[in-house]
């Protein structure tokens, strides 16, 4: 089985020829290493390959990475946001990648406010309309993007989804289309630029590349399988 240097170099090369094939510059895109349930020697060994950015969904279990790493590294916190954890996530974390209602934005800017920072953070959009799955609604993402990015203390970056599981890569274009020309829209509406897209995981990052995304998540590719499941896998 290769390790995670050899994982990691296919990953990136699987990423430059997807932005070849989409005639985009392969820089426009980072990789988000997402490292939960995995160690900090494992950490560490990506990070030694160059790695720099890692995405991880629960706060209990990142802390102890985060502190024992380089500050120098980027952490995106890419779980379910939890209002009674927003203040300790926002001192750990650089972005936020699942603001699911205005509510929750109004919160996050609120206590970031207190802090004295400008917390990072992407919109989580429920593109397949799933039950199972937050994120706003895209009619009401229309009717709240203006107040959204009018709140001082939050930087809307851009949109985040997590489409439904379909039976291979091409299968989940259709979602990742979807979610580009929402942001275009909303950028039409807001005159805010929403410039990123965090989209596609380890089974479909290529064509979420192809598609326009900025930011893929990708997990088990560079680590391996996990040994168990983690609520809210965006990775």
């Amino acid at each position: 089985m290769a390790g995670i240097d050899a994982n990691l170099a296919d990953v990136r090369n699987r990423m430059v020829g997807a932005c070849n094939r989409a005639g985009r510059d392969p820089h426009s895109v980072e990789l988000i290493a997402v490292s939960k349930t995995f160690s900090v020697a494992d950490i560490a060994e990506a990070v030694m390959m160059g790695q720099q950015v890692f995405g991880e969904s629960r706060l209990q279990e990142a802390e102890p990475k985060i502190d024992a790493l380089p500050k120098s590294l980027s952490w995106h916190f890419i779980g379910s946001v939890q209002r009674n954890k927003v203040r300790k996530i926002l001192q750990k974390f650089g972005v936020i990648h699942a603001i699911d209602s205005l509510r929750l934005a109004e919160y996050v800017n609120g206590v970031a406010a207190d802090l004295g920072l400008v917390a990072e953070v992407f919109l989580q959009v429920n593109v397949g309309n799933e039950a199972s799955k937050g994120g706003f609604e895209p009619a009401i993402l229309r009717q709240e993007i203006i107040k959204l990015c009018a709140l001082q203390n939050l930087k809307v970056r851009g949109l985040m989804s997590i489409p439904p599981e379909e039976p291979d890569p091409e299968s989940a274009r259709h979602w990742f289309v979807s979610l580009r020309e929402l942001r275009d829209d909303l950028v039409k509406i807001s005159s805010f630029p929403l410039q990123d897209l965090s989209m596609g995981m380890s089974g479909d990052f290529e064509v979420a590349i192809e598609e326009g995304a900025t930011h893929v998540r990708v997990g088990s590719l560079i680590f391996g399988r996990r040994s168990r499941r983690v609520e809210g896998e965006l990775g």
